[in-house]
């Protein structure tokens, strides 16, 4: 049954979206939309509203000239991928017919329906589309600033910070120890922190096996917690410590120039390497929108992921509040094909097809030993709902074989993502 149900969502894949888009009459010529932000959301939806309507002129804005993934940028920690392997470029959108536009977001201005760029520029849209990712909160966990990060990288977005943790890795004697740190609320990639760990603990094994990494987390579940543990202890025995928030995992203040991380019960643990995540919410550019709501992140429509202060106004991927989708590149990917077929609907005067989501989370705890949890959404009153029966996760008793596929069937998720977003592998 589980394999049957697991077999379902790999076929439906990176083109979740697309399965259900039907025909749609095209919009206007002169329609413009712009799309902030070239990851896994905003150019998702250049590229597919390109696909349901050629005739549209669809403007793309990203300050990155080459994109870096966050997805399998923690396999680039354990020196499982090298770094040209999760870096894309905007060619393939170009040739689609897409204009890109190498400049930073500044401003939108919801009532003139235009867009302000760090280059001068400014735009005006009929309809816009931010997939801005995340931001930080500096300063809500005390002693950790953008200064701070320079010391004790988060790694948290994909680039400099990724490479500046791995040459600390890297530099660090054997021996040492790896301390992380996962915040409170929502964060990108819940299972994120997790696979970092694992990722460190097998660069460990095999280049400093006397270290040792310590998870300081402040809460006391996290996503696949029983198969993280079960891949841990098989492939690394007792190298990984993780301290929930009961057993004093919570982290209150960080002193970056010693690598010290303070607990809420008075215990501060010294790392050789201190990677800290700290509290996020969504981009900027959201905020400057208003799209916001008093969390930091966006409330959206279920149906289109339109934002429910700003009429006109799409937003996608981490920065949004949908729930029970997690923030992940997956969901960024299918939330983007549903806005791109409501705003080519919309445009056209017609009410957007239903809307329904997919996602399939993969993790790998060690070469050859990958771990998934995946689940279909929808639409319903307004909000984002698990389809019933729907999804789950890897088992528990899978074989060596088992865990050898979801490994493999991760790594070809991310090509075929890749591709379909960027054109690239």
């Amino acid at each position: 049954m589980r394999a049957t149900r697991r077999d379902m969502l790999l076929a439906m894949g990176a083109g979740m979206g697309t399965l259900a888009l039907p025909q749609i009459l095209r919009a206007q010529a002169a329609a413009h939309v712009a799309v902030v932000g070239g990851g896994f959301g905003g150019a998702t939806a250049a590229r597919y509203l390109r696909r349901l309507n050629p005739d549209l002129r669809i403007t793309l804005v990203e300050p990155q000239e080459q994109f870096v993934t966050c997805p399998f940028s923690n396999l680039y920690l354990g020196r499982l991928r090298d770094w040209d392997s999760i870096t894309h470029g905007f060619d393939g959108l170009r040739a689609a017919g897409i204009e890109v536009i190498h400049a930073r977001a500044e401003d939108v201005d919801g009532s003139a329906r235009s867009l302000g760029l760090s280059n001068g520029a400014r735009l005006d849209w009929d309809r816009l589309v931010l997939s801005p990712g995340i931001d930080f909160r500096w300063g809500d966990l005390a002693g950790y600033d953008e200064a701070a990060a320079e010391l004790a990288p988060h790694a948290w977005k994909a680039g400099p910070q990724t490479q500046l943790l791995r040459r600390q890795l890297e530099a660090m004697e054997d021996g040492g120890t790896f301390v992380m740190v996962v915040p409170q609320g929502a964060f990108r990639c819940p299972p994120g922190p997790y696979e970092r760990a694992s990722m460190v603990a097998h660069y460990f094994k095999t280049h400093k096996p006397r270290s040792r990494v310590l998870i300081l987390d402040s809460q006391d579940r996290f996503a696949k917690q029983p198969l993280f543990r079960q891949g841990w202890q098989a492939l690394y025995g007792e190298m990984i410590e993780w301290v929930g928030q009961s057993d004093d995992g919570l982290v209150v203040e960080v002193d970056a120039s010693t690598r010290t991380a303070l607990t809420a019960f008075g215990t501060r643990h010294k790392a050789d390497v201190l990677n800290v995540i700290p509290p996020q919410k969504a981009g900027l550019i959201a905020e400057r929108a208003g799209v916001t709501d008093e969390t930091g992140w966006v409330p959206v429509r279920a149906d289109r992921f339109e934002s429910v202060h700003v009429p006109g106004v799409y937003v996608l991927g981490d920065a949004t509040i949908a729930a029970p989708m997690p923030k992940s590149g997956f969901c960024a990917n299918a939330q983007a094909k549903v806005a791109a077929a409501a705003i080519t609907a919309d445009l056209a005067g017609r009410e957007p097809p239903p809307a329904s989501f997919a996602n399939t989370c993969y993790s790998l705890v060690g070469p050859g030993w990958g771990i998934s949890v995946a689940g279909v959404y929808r639409a319903e009153g307004g909000k984002v709902v698990e389809v019933a029966g729907s999804g789950g996760v890897s088992p528990l008793e899978a074989g060596p074989e088992f865990r050898q596929a979801e490994a493999d069937h991760g790594a070809g998720w991310y090509a075929s993502i890749c591709a379909d977003i960027w054109g690239t592998a």
